[in-house]
């Protein structure tokens, strides 16, 4: 019975989140309430007060939810004979992911478009770990590349790992505001390839 009623919270909770995403899309999140997301999801104010103390922890969860996808698709293989290739898998397969997981890519719309980062969102404004490690693992990647000849002589790997992280970042932004048949959308494979062909040997 115990676990059944931690399901069914844990259930109860994930249907919480699908909930506020639509609302925050919906309303922005500056004039989301909670009492919307009840309403959206069906259940009392009370239920989303038992699972979440305030609308700041219901986005957090819900953009928490939303990186997992990342975390585990967008992988390095340090054993790669060819880590620039490795790069450029991994810009694309970060592109993927928008276009395979609707509730992630609603998320970072809401993100990108749908939050003023002040008072307690402005901690928003700062890297996630997850980020950071992803700019890590690009370092390392690039370091590899030259290790193994694969890198144009005379580039840093710090410096093009910031370089590729900036671009992922504007990439993702330009890619979730525009529509299917333009550019950012249509030519994300060439410009990605591009970017990494830029820094081969």
């Amino acid at each position: 019975m115990v676990r059944k009623t931690k399901e069914d919270a844990e259930i109860t909770r994930r249907h919480l989140i699908d909930a506020a995403r639509r609302v925050f899309l919906e309303c922005g999140v500056s004039r989301s309430t909670l009492e919307k997301v009840a309403s959206v999801a069906g259940v009392t104010r009370g239920a989303v007060y038992w699972h979440f103390k305030n609308k700041t922890e219901l986005f957090f969860a819900m953009r928490e939810q939303a990186i997992l996808p990342f975390v585990d698709r967008v992988v390095f293989d340090a054993e790669d004979e060819d880590p620039l290739a490795g790069i450029e898998a991994a810009l694309r397969e970060i592109i993927q992911i928008l276009v395979d997981q609707p509730a992630t890519r609603q998320t970072f719309e809401i993100i990108s478009f749908k939050c003023e980062y002040v008072d307690e969102f402005a901690a928003m404004m700062q890297c996630t770990a997850g980020q950071l490690d992803f700019l890590r693992q690009l370092g390392e990647a690039y370091a590899r590349a030259g290790q193994r000849g694969v890198l144009r002589a005379g580039l840093v790997p710090e410096a093009l790992a910031y370089d590729t992280f900036l671009f992922a970042g504007g990439l993702i932004k330009h890619w979730l505001s525009s529509a299917p048949d333009e550019h950012f959308r249509g030519g994300v494979d060439a410009m990605i390839r591009t970017h990494v062909a830029l820094r081969r040997a």
